[in-house]
């Protein structure tokens, strides 16, 4: 048995008291471990939500009788979602043929663009699912998102007024159990679960990975508070899912806030490294680490791991490591890189893409216009200088190549992917280190998404971190402070980008790690 660290006792004293409570964890300090301990505290019945299934399986093994470890969609399959089961199990059919049953039938044009009938139904399917990511009882404008070449507020808008209209057809069209022309999936179940205001017969609440919580979750949560104890632990500087929905809970929660600061996952040299990250996104935590783990800072010529900023970083690592010999994984496998590859394919060959990154884009000429000139497009840019430096055939090529984690010396992930995962070795990617072609002002302060991601990448570490594309934070004023330079490992190695043993050799900036389907 495990002794408990005086915050883990502290946290288990405010539980029995019968307080809501809110539990910021930093990296590896052991968040499910104190949850489980505070469940062995009482004989009360209780609920623990987990953030994915294969969590609430592992929690349901640890976890003792009294508290049942469920996701918020297993919990809303039971009460309403079961009812779907026929429309859940309806084949696939493409996003033009639910449109047109929707009444999607012609072409519009906005401004310059033409916003063809697949756009138009792909942007509908999408209002939809940004609905049921949220709290909203109705479907409204704020919930269609914004498509590259139609930014401006005035052409949004006017997107917005045509897609509205099929996005609450739609969502009619889902109500129904046994059939209809929209494909069903489990957000809409959960949705519709959200929107009954259930009650959850239960004790206590336990919340975890509270960062990362969308809108309708949380507010499935929060409505218990009258009956029912809320406990909820998370690590708000992992925060780094914004822009898929998730909200982090944890900043407005009424109740009493604790801390696990001791990280169990990395020694104090790491930790030293994290503050600083931890300092610059105006996190609540600070973190000491084990001293019976070594863990150093340098160069790492082999890693285990190679954590990339954006899927395109990833990419051209990929690229480069397989150059230098190495068998290569890709965490998440290279399902969105190849669809990446193929639209761009199609814009080369002189063919529309039905990519929803790309879709509005006649031609790959038009697409390197955008990318070069226009702000809003800059992102797209490493995207364009990979495709014209290698070509899609070489990009699909080492999709093809690529080997299963078991089987490969390194996997290369985005920090967004490496999120709960640890690996002895690890090298961060070049595309962390700032834009050379729009550097940052002297003294510009370092932006708190930028410094999250920061630091949840280096935070991946055990043994030993290659800071690499993150090194200029020694040089920055934000990373210079004397609060963060009283290191215990004062001569950190200035780290190489060489080709297979320093970070990549193609510059690729951005193009963020978000769902498969944009990037």
């Amino acid at each position: 048995m495990v002794t408990a660290t005086h915050e883990q006792t502290a946290a288990a004293d405010t539980f029995r008291n019968g307080d809501h409570l809110s539990l910021q964890a930093g990296a590896g300090t052991g968040k499910t471990t104190t949850l489980n301990l505070l469940a062995h505290t009482t004989s009360r019945q209780g609920h623990y939500l987990a953030y994915n299934r294969a969590i609430a399986q592992d929690a349901a093994a640890r976890f003792p009788a009294n508290v049942r470890c469920k996701t918020a969609h297993s919990l809303a399959y039971a009460a309403l979602g079961h009812r779907y089961t026929h429309r859940l199990n309806a084949p696939r059919r493409p996003a033009w043929q639910t449109g047109q049953a929707l009444g999607i039938t012609k072409t519009i044009r906005i401004a310059d663009r033409e916003i063809t009938q697949r756009t138009l139904s792909n942007a509908t399917l999408r209002t939809v699912t940004r609905f049921c990511h949220s709290s909203d009882d109705t479907i409204t404008r704020h919930h269609v998102p914004r498509l590259r070449g139609l930014e401006d507020t005035d052409h949004h808008a006017q997107l917005a007024e045509h897609v509205v209209t099929f996005a609450r057809r739609a969502w009619s069209d889902l109500q129904h159990p046994d059939e209809g022309a929209v494909r069903f999936d489990h957000d809409h179940y959960l949705k519709m679960w959200a929107l009954t205001r259930p009650r959850l017969e239960t004790d206590f609440l336990l919340l975890d990975e509270a960062q990362d919580t969308n809108p309708v979750v949380e507010q499935i949560f929060l409505n218990q508070r009258d009956h029912a104890q809320l406990v909820m632990v998370g690590d708000s500087a992992q925060a780094i899912y914004h822009w898929r929905g998730a909200k982090d809970v944890m900043a407005s929660f009424n109740g009493t806030r604790l801390a696990l600061s001791q990280s169990f996952r990395f020694g104090p040299a790491l930790a030293e490294e994290a503050n600083r990250w931890l300092r610059m996104a105006d996190a609540p935590i600070r973190l000491t680490g084990t001293t019976a783990i070594p863990t150093e800072l340098g160069t790492v010529t082999e890693p285990d791991a190679v954590l990339c900023r954006t899927n395109v970083g990833a990419m051209a690592e990929v690229m480069n490591l397989m150059a230098c010999g190495r068998r290569v994984a890709l965490a998440g496998g290279g399902e969105s890189l190849q669809a990446l590859a193929l639209a761009a394919r199609d814009l080369k060959e002189g063919r529309r893409t039905h990519h929803p990154e790309l879709f509005l884009f006649p031609h790959w000429g038009a697409l390197q216009d955008y990318a070069t000139h226009d702000p809003a497009g800059r992102d797209l840019q490493p995207l364009v200088n990979l495709i014209d430096t290698h070509g899609t055939d070489a990009i699909l090529n080492a999709v093809a190549r690529l080997a299963s984690e078991p089987h490969a010396q390194v996997t290369v992930s985005t920090a967004h992917k490496a999120k709960g995962r640890e690996w002895h070795r690890i090298r961060v990617a070049a595309d962390f280190a700032p834009d050379e072609a729009n550097p940052p002002q002297t003294g510009e302060p370092v932006d708190d998404a930028e410094a999250r991601l920061a630091y949840v990448a280096v935070t991946r570490a055990r043994h030993r971190l290659d800071l690499g594309g993150l090194s200029w934070i020694r040089d920055h004023p934000d990373g210079t402070e004397p609060s963060a330079t009283k290191s215990g490992c004062p001569g950190v190695e200035r780290l190489s980008r060489g080709r297979c043993d320093g970070g990549p050799s193609i510059a690729a900036q951005s193009l963020e790690d978000k769902d498969a389907s944009a990037c």
